[in-house]
Formats: structure tokens, C-alpha cells, sequence
């Protein structure tokens, strides 16, 4: 899209923000706004991504988490911090991002560069839910790696769809933070319809049941691996494979040495390590704690369902909003907000809400509301940061790169948090000290505004790198015969590697 478009069409999107009616005129420029990505990105590519992120990752996230948290108490009988530090090894697969990117970058299988790797991620996927589905008194070890495979199958296509958002995002760069808005967008109504449904079919259908439904999502990679737009190289060179991994991997490595590229790593890093994650010690307070709300199936996949509302009131509201703001004082305030809504948790485990006649019910769903508005507030600027400290020729490759090293991060918070419910001796029976858990995972969530100083203080919208890292490369590294649609995401990688 040229120049002259992209201001006509920041310039429509302007007009149609005043409205006279708020939420007729909300709801048409969401219309708008999405047949024109379609009208400029094809069909194809939009559907895509809605099924990728907002099926196989959103709706997926919402059931697989439910069914896997009482699979992990009622099947395996595991203690909370056990399945806590579990929860995290089932996420070691997005660790290897970069293995992905670097696979789908440089290693085309059949003359195709992206769509086996969604076939691929797509018929791990099915195997694995399966597999755990059928399977009866599965020892937890093989429960694991069912669980891993079924991540890795997920993680795969989310770093080939990744690629070709990125892509797109560089051919299209006035379109990159809608692109990204899509991608948040689709993922938070896909949770919100899994969370919404996963308590009734658990109730229903047991979780083992419920990891059957999921081979359904997988299965849509399948189709979306069938239906991308991609042409076909001829004569790929593979014994070349292990020089573009050694050229790629010296690339990444110049990049992170880069002041502009480091600075921000190590603030994301240390902002999502010190978000410490509890989930699963309130989970079983929920469920099974004598003085606790004792909620049901059904109520704890509500609670789920209504903080996917606050994640996509969160997405819009960035949107609609606080694009456009500096990274450093949208980070300011949203860190302060997440740590305060951890507290939250503390009023309702101290019982204070039951002495003023407020039902747990009320401020649960309150909680996840807020909370998850503030975590996506908070999530997308870094992002569409992300996304511009990517240099050209690695796109794809240097933003997995990047969002491993954020998933390491959440890595650390999940071990973090299963070891404080132990230090703490939080049990399936034993709740006393639960609050001082909560507490101290409230206080580390704000450190990070210590360090705020790491990140960008400029305009959102200018380039982060050095001109020389945003140069295209071309030669022999660069695949031929790309088709109109994949050709120029090829040499705008760089910019949009921040949806995932």
C-alpha cells in the first residue's frame, strides 16, 4: 500500500472515531477496519491468522488450560507447586522458538518455505491430544510429553504464522500495529470462547475429553498449511541448510550486540521473570480450600471466560488508544496497575470481601476483568517493540529469537511461583501462608519501573535500529520466485515480528 493510501486510510479511520452513536460507531470501524486488511493483506492471509491465533491459540489456551489444570489435580493428584513448575515445563517447547524460525527461514521442505510447517505443527497437535485423550491411567511422565508435543505442535505454526505477519508488516508497515491489533484481537475472542465453554465440557466430558475436542484446532493447521498462498521454489539448495544456520546465527548475534537491541531484551526478561505465576495455589484455594469459595467447574471456567473480556478490552483500548504513546510511559503505568491488581487476590484469600457482604464470585471475576486488561496493556507495546528491533534477512528467525527469550521469562515466573507455593508449604489442604505468596509476587511485579530506563523513550512509530540493520539483504540467501503476496514479506520482516 503506498504513502498517499496509508494517510487516506489513517485519515478514514480518523473520521469515523466521532461517531454520534459510541458503539455503532465502534462496532462499524471494526467492520471497516478488517475489510481493509482483507482488501490489502487477501483473504487468505486474514483467515489465517484468525484461525492460528484465534482458534489454535486463543480458544485452544482456553480449553487446554482448564481441562490441564484439573487434569493435573484429579487425574495426576499433583500438589499446586508441582503442577506449577509442570505448567512450565509444558511451555519448554516456545523456548526453542528460534529452532522454528530458523527451520521455516532457511530449510524449505518440498520447495515450500511455510506451509509443511503448519501441516507439520498441525499433525503433532492432533497425535498428541489423541493420544492423551484415548490413553487410560497415563503415567505423568508420558502425560508430559503428550502435553510438550501437543505446545510444540502449536509453537511451530505460531512462529510460521509469525513469519508471514512480519512479512506482511515490513511490505505493509502502516498496517504493522493493526496487524498486530488483529492478531491480539483474534486471540482474545478465541480464549474468551474457550474459557467461556471449557468448565461445561470438562463437567461434561472430563478433562480427557476435552483434549479430544482439541485435535479439532490442530486439525485447522492442516487446513491452513493446504490453503497458503505460497509459490513454489524449484532446485532448493540443501546442502546449503547448515551455512544459512551458521549465517543466521551470526546475524542474530550482531544484532543483540546492538545497544538499542540488548537494552530492551533484558528489561523484558526481567519484567516477565519477576511476574511471578500463582495461578495454579489460587486454583486449588478455588476448588478445594475448607474455607474457600469452593467453585465449581463450570464457575472456574466463567472466571476464565470473563478475564478473556478484560484481555480483549485491553487489546482494543491499546488500540483505540495508547498506539501511538511512548513504550516507556504506557510500561510506567501498566506495571504499577498489574502489581496493585495482585492484590486484589489478597483481600479475597484474607476473606475481607466476605465482612463487607461482597460474594467471592464478584471479586474474582472483577479481578480477572482488571488484571488481564492491565497484563495486555502491558504486553502489546513490548510487542510492536519487538517487532522493530528485528533486522532484515532474520525477520522471522530474530523474532522467535525474541519471544523465546520472553517465554524463558515466564519460564522463570512459573518455576519462580511453584517454588514460592513450596517455600511457603501451600498444599492441596494447607492454605495458611497463601497470602504471604500473593504478597510478595505483588511487590516484584513493580520492580521492573526501576529499570524502564532500557527502553526506547521515542516515538512509537520511528525506527529503532541502525539504517544499515533495515537493509534488505539480497543474493543467494534470499529465496526466488516468491509470489506478490510472500515477496515483499520477505524484505519487511523486520518490522512486524512482534505480533506473536
Amino acid at each position: 500500500m503506498g504513502q498517499e493510501d496509508a494517510v487516506s486510510f489513517e485519515g478514514q479511520l480518523r473520521r469515523d472515531e466521532k461517531p454520534k452513536d459510541r458503539i455503532s460507531g465502534l462496532i462499524s470501524r471494526q467492520f471497516y477496519w478488517l475489510r481493509k486488511l482483507i482488501e490489502e493483506l487477501h483473504w487468505s492471509f486474514v483467515s489465517s491468522v484468525v484461525i492460528l491465533y484465534g482458534i489454535n491459540q486463543g480458544m485452544s489456551l482456553g480449553l487446554s488450560r482448564i481441562s490441564t489444570q484439573y487434569y493435573m489435580k484429579d487425574e495426576q493428584k499433583l500438589q499446586p507447586s508441582e503442577a506449577q513448575v509442570y505448567v512450565g515445563i509444558i511451555q519448554l517447547p516456545w523456548v526453542v522458538k528460534p529452532l522454528w524460525g530458523l527451520l521455516t527461514d532457511t530449510l524449505p521442505i518440498l520447495g515450500y518455505r511455510r506451509r509443511p510447517y503448519f501441516i507439520l505443527g498441525g499433525f503433532i497437535g492432533v497425535v498428541a491430544m489423541l493420544s492423551l485423550s484415548i490413553n487410560q491411567n497415563l503415567h505423568l511422565a508420558l502425560a508430559l510429553l503428550c502435553l510438550m508435543a501437543g505446545s510444540a505442535g502449536v509453537a511451530i505454526a505460531d512462529v510460521t504464522i509469525d513469519a508471514c505477519v512480519t512479512e506482511n508488516s515490513i511490505s505493509h508497515p502502516s498496517l504493522a500495529s493493526d496487524m498486530q491489533s488483529l492478531c491480539g484481537l483474534s486471540s482474545s475472542v478465541g480464549q474468551l470462547i474457550g474459557y467461556a465453554i471449557s468448565g461445561f465440557l470438562v463437567h461434561l466430558i472430563g478433562s480427557k475429553g476435552v483434549f479430544g475436542v482439541l485435535s479439532i484446532p490442530a486439525g485447522l493447521v492442516i487446513l491452513v498449511g493446504m490453503m497458503t498462498r505460497e509459490a513454489h521454489v524449484h532446485n532448493v539448495a540443501y546442502k546449503r541448510a547448515s551455512q544459512k544456520f551458521m549465517d543466521a546465527g551470526k546475524a542474530m548475534w550482531m544484532a543483540l550486540k546492538c545497544e538499542n537491541v540488548w537494552r530492551p531484551c533484558i528489561y523484558m526478561y526481567i519484567s516477565l521473570a519477576l511476574s511471578l505465576h500463582i495461578h495454579e495455589g489460587m486454583f486449588y484455594w478455588y476448588t478445594d480450600a475448607k474455607d474457600g469459595p469452593s467453585f465449581s467447574k463450570e464457575m472456574v471456567g466463567s472466571i476464565s471466560s470473563v478475564g478473556a473480556v478484560g484481555s480483549l478490552l485491553g487489546v482494543l483500548l491499546y488500540q483505540n488508544a495508547f498506539k501511538n504513546h511512548p513504550f516507556r510511559g504506557v510500561l510506567f503505568w501498566t506495571q504499577l496497575l498489574y502489581g496493585a491488581s495482585g492484590l486484589v487476590d489478597l483481600i479475597l484469600v484474607s476473606r475481607v470481601n466476605l465482612k463487607f457482604g461482597i460474594p467471592d464470585y464478584v471479586v474474582v471475576v472483577s479481578d480477572a476483568a482488571f488484571s488481564h486488561m492491565i497484563g495486555r496493556l502491558k504486553w502489546m507495546p513490548l510487542l510492536v517493540l519487538s517487532s522493530k528491533l528485528c533486522p532484515s534477512g532474520i525477520e522471522g528467525t530474530f523474532f522467535a529469537l525474541l519471544m523465546s527469550i520472553d517465554h524463558i521469562g515466564m519460564l522463570t515466573a512459573s518455576w519462580g511461583g511453584g517454588l514460592l507455593l513450596h517455600a511457603f508449604d501451600v498444599t492441596r489442604t494447607q492454605f495458611d501462608n497463601l497470602w504471604i505468596v500473593i504478597v510478595i509476587r505483588s511487590i516484584l511485579r513493580v520492580l521492573p519501573v526501576f529499570i524502564l530506563f532500557l527502553i526506547p523513550s521515542s516515538d512509537p512509530n520511528a525506527s529503532i535500529l541502525p539504517s544499515e540493520m533495515l537493509k534488505s539483504k539480497k543474493g543467494d540467501d534470499m529465496l526466488e520466485n516468491q509470489n506478490m503476496e510472500m515477496a515483499p514479506l520477505v524484505s519487511s520482516v523486520d518490522q512486524h515480528l512482534v505480533d506473536t
